[in-house]
């Protein structure tokens, strides 16, 4: 504490370490001589008994000197070897300073320690832990302070005494007690000297204060929760940072258990109004304000009108800040202009729920206002600096018509024509239907036409879709009747060489010629398959396949077809899902989607296969994957490092006969063929392709779930023979519209010891099966026939024969017809072109079974 003249008082206690005087040494061995001269002129018998009171003396001040000193009671020195400054320093401290040595005892105290601990004199003065030793809930701060002190730490503490320090009554009182080391200057030939020096502040009235303020904040939040009005703020990415209760009742939500930034914009305004929100815009330093009147929607689905007071603060590089966001009910009953608050809120949802973009304009074609589902649609406009024109929205193709229709606007016509008009010229086309309404002069604020936009890029995608579809319809139809016609050609060609072969020795001159008849004809039926394959209309063999391991199977030759240049990865997917497809046809999809990377690598590059399951939720998730259905599916990505495709060539790489090789090198029916199993096998094809990047395509196949069905067990048999005699005596009908065809047939069965009756028709048939009074074995029947088909035929036969067995041979694929029979139906299919070989097989097993 200070004296009243402004010098600081004395402390209470200071012993610091004193050194030693001079003049006291000096005046004590004058005294010792003179003591010695005085006895010697005495004489020496009578100066005897004082010299040795005199050596008694100093024998006992030495020896309790010593003791006094060991014991510490006694320092030796004079003067004081502390800084006065320091300690002056010290004793005006408000806090109060004590300092102890390594032992625990006191060195220091300032008066502002005696004052906060109530010592009235320095023999009252207590080290700290005495101090609070009345309290026992202060007993551990002080432990840990104590532990600090002697590992040399610092540390601090804050106790609450139920009463001030040395006394007895008092309301509660807050201290706040440190401790820090302090390690003296060493002297020479000696150690430094360790002291702990301990601070104690009362801070009640803080602790007052911070309560006071703390009780007025809660007041003035209790305040804004409970406003008549809704208050939010939300940061520069739409996420909600804080929400007062009273909009927090009206959403539906809980306060207590919002997070701030949880919550976005968009979960809880309407439609397209967060669109409005975000395109308020402003620079550096710039605080906006915008009135806004929209519809919140609720947690529970239900929608209300509000109007917002937006008002958004913007700091560096126009970087929008926490925005400040009042939020007023406009439902019924919530203001008294019942009538004006009814219309105006129909208005705007009228205006900003409305599918269609809307934005008045002005003489020059300036955008003045606009509605969300505008801003979605063109993107944020900035409507608080210079108004923009609506020209710079569209595509510079469209400017001359949309400038055209608002000329005319300007000039009040009334009927001006619907413009479809590109909104842009990238890589990802959107288009737009206009439409322009003129505004009578002096009606509008400044408005001169209206402007509703109509966005009609999905529709125009749909649109190319579906004539796509219907060319790649009428294209497989086409391909699927050639291949049919061409299989009875092909059918006839290599029957009729079987024939000849089996009549000519291998060393005869003709055989090898009919052999190369044989092997063409072969090569033929490979091309017809493709058209069959793309027309969706070949003969599969779905069976549950792991894709993994059919991949795995596959890498070997896919290795050798693509060379050393090129590096082939196979990756596979975990627990991958099953799938029900033709191992053959996966297999020639896979190659020929292979073969296609190769050759779009000539150069060398790296082939990627990966295999991977995909949920129904991630289905949704894939670019240009238009048209396929959320749902489970296997995924086969095939990616290649090559040249790439441009947008004009990724339209017709499914168009059949089209290629982009040399002429004379490939038929342009790989790709279309992968499309035809693809789609036939019910899955989907997609591909993405970047110039110098690569493409990529996707498989999607639908994940095949089995059916766990528990199998009879069943004796093991020995293993038949296989079949090696081909003739026969039964009794077949052979019918068949295709003349060469059935006269092949009909060859061929006979030669092998079978009675054959042919019909052209179906109703022919039904004449023989008369006149032989049903006695026939076995039907082969073409399945396409005019007059009466093959499934109309087997109905009739029925009627009258239940167990007659039956042959469907066709073109087509099995599942083309089978719609068409009777339920449960059982028939045997041969598909051609087949051979004589095929032929007497199929009839010998299906008579035997």
């Amino acid at each position: 504490m200070n004296d009243l003249d402004g010098a600081p008082s004395e402390p209470m206690i200071d012993r610091p370490e004193r050194g030693g005087n001079i003049g006291l040494l000096i005046a004590l061995a004058v005294a010792l001589v003179a003591a010695a001269a005085g006895f010697a002129i005495v004489g020496k018998t009578q100066s005897q008994p004082f010299v040795l009171a005199l050596l008694g003396i100093l024998a006992v001040v030495g020896v309790f000197c010593l003791f006094a000193g060991a014991i510490g009671f006694l320092r030796f020195g004079t003067g004081r070897s502390g800084n006065p400054i320091a300690s002056a320093f010290l004793n005006s401290l408000d806090d109060g300073a004590l300092i102890t040595d390594s032992e625990g005892r006191l060195v220091y105290a300032n008066q502002a320690y005696a004052d906060l601990t109530g010592a009235e004199t320095a023999a009252d003065i207590r080290v700290m832990e005495r101090v609070f030793s009345s309290d026992p809930d202060a007993a551990d701060a002080i432990f840990r302070l104590s532990q600090a002190m002697r590992d040399g730490l610092r540390a601090q503490e804050e106790i609450r005494m139920p009463m001030p320090l040395g006394r007895s009554e008092g309301s509660p009182h807050w201290y706040r007690v440190s401790i820090r080391p302090l390690l003296l200057p060493r002297k020479e030939g000696g150690t430094g000297r360790r002291l702990a020096v301990w601070q104690l502040a009362d801070i009640t009235r803080d602790r007052a204060e911070q309560e006071n303020s703390f009780q007025e904040l809660q007041r003035v939040i209790n305040f804004l929760d409970h406003a008549p009005a809704g208050f939010f703020s939300c940061d520069g990415e739409g996420r909600i940072v804080y929400l007062n209760a009273t909009l927090a009742d009206w959403l539906g939500y809980d306060l207590a258990q919002f997070m701030a930034g949880e919550l976005d914009l968009g979960e809880i305004v309407r439609g397209d109004g967060t669109e409005l929100i975000r395109s308020v815009k402003g620079q550096a330093g710039e605080v906006k304000s915008e009135t806004f009147d929209l519809d919140f929607v609720a947690r529970n689905g239900r929608s209300f009108p509000v109007r917002l007071l937006h008002r958004v603060p913007f700091g560096d590089n126009g970087q929008a800040g926490d925005s400040r966001t009042l939020v007023l009910n406009r439902s019924r009953g919530e203001e008294a202009s019942e009538a004006l608050r009814a219309a105006e809120v129909r208005f705007a949802r009228f205006f900003n729920n409305t599918p269609i973009a809307i934005a008045s304009l002005d003489t020059e074609g300036r955008v003045l206002r606009t509605n969300a589902p505008f801003l979605r649609l063109f993107g944020a406009v900035d409507l608080s600096g210079e108004p923009p024109k609506l020209e710079n929205y569209v595509a510079e193709s469209g400017r001359e018509d949309l400038g055209k229709a608002l000329t005319a606007a300007g000039h009040g016509i009334g009927e001006i024509a619907p413009i479809d008009i590109p909104l842009n010229d990238g890589n990802d086309p959107r288009s737009a239907t206009f439409y322009v309404s003129a505004v009578q002069e002096g009606e509008g604020d400044g408005e001169a036409a209206i402007v509703y936009a109509l966005e009609t890029t999905q529709q125009r995608a749909l649109e190319a879709q579906f004539a796509q579809s219907q060319k790649m319809q009428a294209i497989g139809q086409l391909a699927g009747g050639v291949a049919h016609d061409f299989n009875n050609v092909l059918t006839a060609i290599i029957g009729f060489s079987d024939l000849l072969l089996a009549s000519h020795r291998p060393t005869d001159p003709s055989f090898q010629d009919i052999m190369n008849i044989k092997q063409n004809a072969n090569r033929a039926a490979g091309l017809v398959r493709q058209l069959l394959a793309f027309s969706r209309r070949q003969t599969l063999r779905p069976q549950q396949l792991e894709l993994n391991d059919v991949l795995a199977d596959l890498s070997i030759l896919l290795d050798r077809l693509l060379g050393e240049k090129v590096e082939l990865k196979v990756i596979h997917g975990r627990d991958l899902w099953p799938v029900m497809a033709d191992l053959n046809q996966l297999e020639q999809v896979i190659v020929n989607l292979a073969v296609n990377a190769g050759d779009a690598m000539a150069d060398g590059g790296k082939l990627t296969i990966r295999t991977s399951n995909v949920t129904e939720a991630a289905s949704t998730q894939f670019e240009n994957t238009r048209g396929m259905p959320p749902g489970e599916y296997t995924l086969v990505e095939v990616t290649d490092t090559g040249h790439g495709m441009p947008p004009e060539i990724m339209e017709k790489i499914f168009d059949p006969f089209f290629s982009t090789k040399e002429v004379g090198k490939g038929t342009g029916l790989g790709l279309s063929t992968v499309y035809g199993i693809v789609k036939q096998t019910g899955g989907f094809i997609f591909c993405t392709s970047e110039i110098d990047a690569g493409t990529t395509f996707r498989l999607f196949l639908p994940r095949h779930i089995p059916a766990f069905v528990e199998e009879p067990v069943v004796e093991a048999k020995p293993e038949q023979e296989k079949v090696a005699d081909l003739t026969g005596s039964a009794s077949i009908l052979l019918v068949e519209d295709e003349e060469a065809v059935r006269a092949f047939g009909a060859r061929a069965l006979a030669s092998r010891g079978y009675t054959v009756f042919e019909a052209g028709t179906g109703t022919e048939a039904l004449e023989v099966m008369e006149e032989v009074d049903g006695k026939i074995d076995l039907v082969v029947s073409d399945v396409v026939m005019p007059e009466m088909d093959g499934p109309t035929l087997l109905v009739e036969l029925r009627k009258t024969q239940p167990d007659l067995k039956i042959i469907f041979v066709s073109g087509y694929a099995e599942d083309a017809f089978e719609e068409n029979l009777p339920e449960n139906e059982k028939f045997f299919f041969l598909p051609k072109p087949f051979t004589l070989k095929q032929l007497a097989t199929t009839v010998k097993e299906v008579l035997n079974s």
